[in-house]
């Protein structure tokens, strides 16, 4: 840690993947151009399953949003049945151009990344210090989590199927965007609820520092994670800094 401190007290450790247990990167590069290139014809071969047509009405519930709103969407056109793909994938297409968290997204994206994971396509990438703190952890009976805008799907595909082998076994609490907004305190405040722990015995571990605030505004304590490939934090000072979770010291 930057300044020495130890945290203390702590019951469940929560982790953001992007950045810090996984480069940004491996997202950015492999992740979304995997899903990208593959969004028309998954929806295409599995677009009549009652799940898929779950996650088509929910983004055409966002994209209705997202034009009551006064943004510039692409048109949606429901004339046919090849439109209305060709209109879904293109808005898909649109969310993601502007990063957005957005639920069916996260869901849609995960399943795709399924199959390329199923298929050997793809394997999910982490730093080298992350199995050994997952596993020094749970050997001090210490809970962890993931908290990350991507599915809880996309969470548990990225660590079964990781460089480093399955790593599942060593995280026992997943949460995504269902609990809400990474950078709103409520979504903490719920996490722990869930976890039927008070806040102060969680400590969340980021990159972002909007959603460290978030965190220790819900009382949990918060460690900024410093990585390769992260951009540029204003003011790290007034973080715990790590730069692996190696350093992460347990009181």
């Amino acid at each position: 840690m930057s300044d020495g401190r130890k945290t203390s007290g702590i019951a469940l450790i929560l982790l953001d993947i992007e950045g810090t247990t996984t480069p940004i990167a491996f997202v950015a590069d492999v992740l979304f151009p995997y899903a990208r290139q593959r969004l028309h014809s998954h929806l295409e071969a599995h677009g009549d399953r009652p799940e898929y047509q779950s996650i088509v009405s929910r983004l055409r519930a966002e994209y209705a949003t997202a034009q009551s709103d006064g943004e510039r969407v692409p048109v949606w056109d429901d004339a046919s049945a090849a439109a209305s793909l060709a209109s879904a994938v293109t808005f898909v297409e649109w969310l993601m151009d502007r990063d957005r968290k957005s639920t069916p997204l996260k869901e849609l994206q995960g399943r795709i990344w399924k199959e390329g994971y199923e298929r050997g396509e793809i394997a999910g990438e982490v730093f080298p210090d992350v199995p050994a703190a997952l596993r020094h952890w749970n050997a001090r009976g210490v809970q962890v989590g993931i908290f990350s805008s991507g599915s809880v799907l996309a969470q548990q595909l990225l660590f079964r199927h990781s460089s480093a082998g399955d790593l599942t076994g060593f995280i026992q609490r997943h949460f995504d965007t269902r609990v809400g907004a990474k950078g709103d305190s409520e979504s903490y405040r719920r996490i722990a609820g869930a976890a039927a722990l008070p806040s102060e015995s969680i400590l969340f571990l980021s990159d972002i520092p909007r959603e460290l605030d978030a965190a220790q505004s819900a009382g949990m304590q918060i460690i900024l994670v410093v990585r390769p490939g992260n951009a540029p934090v204003a003011n790290p000072d007034r973080y715990i800094v790590v730069h692996s979770l190696s350093e992460v010291t347990l009181a």
